[in-house]
């Protein structure tokens, strides 16, 4: 049985995800995020979560290579932040707050939370690369509710 694409897609639409902001560091130290949806937990012993970003992504060499990253989980306020790590602008994080986490990545302020991570595994499932991290640092703010991905569009409680 032959799935459409399209209907396969709109069917997951129906499957409403939260928007986070994946991070790492370049070769050269330079900070890089990239918006995802496709984020999960895994384990809670120990404290696994994944997300998953295509294979062929120019980001994806960083992500394999780099031993740490960070999960930043976006607020109800931050949908220009979803939309500007969604693009291809240079310079992101000369348009946003953000610091260092312990682990040495970029951590974004104003989110609901920052999920530190070091790279447990990773997979590959089809044309996308599933990253698999062992959860090592939290932080969560008080920043209202989450930002939301539902058919197609943003949405929030």
């Amino acid at each position: 049985m032959s799935i459409d694409p399209r209907e396969f897609r709109d069917a997951l639409g129906n499957f409403a995800t939260g928007i986070t902001v994946v991070t790492t560091l370049c070769h050269d130290g330079n900070p890089i995020g990239v918006t995802i949806n496709s984020f999960a937990s895994v384990s809670l012993e120990p404290p696994l979560v994944l997300f998953s970003l295509k294979t062929d992504s120019p980001l994806s060499d960083f992500f394999l290579t780099q031993d740490h990253f960070n999960i930043c989980i976006l607020s109800e306020t931050q949908e220009k932040v979803s939309n500007l790590f969604a693009g291809r602008e240079e310079n992101k994080f000369d348009q946003v707050e953000w610091g260092f986490g312990e682990n040495g990545c970029p951590s974004l302020k104003g989110t609901l939370a920052v999920l530190e991570c070091k790279r447990a595994e990773a997979h590959i499932g089809g044309d996308h690369t599933i990253f698999v991290g062992e959860v090592t640092r939290i932080e969560m703010e008080e920043n209202g509710g989450p930002l939301l991905y539902y058919k197609g569009g943003y949405k929030t409680f």
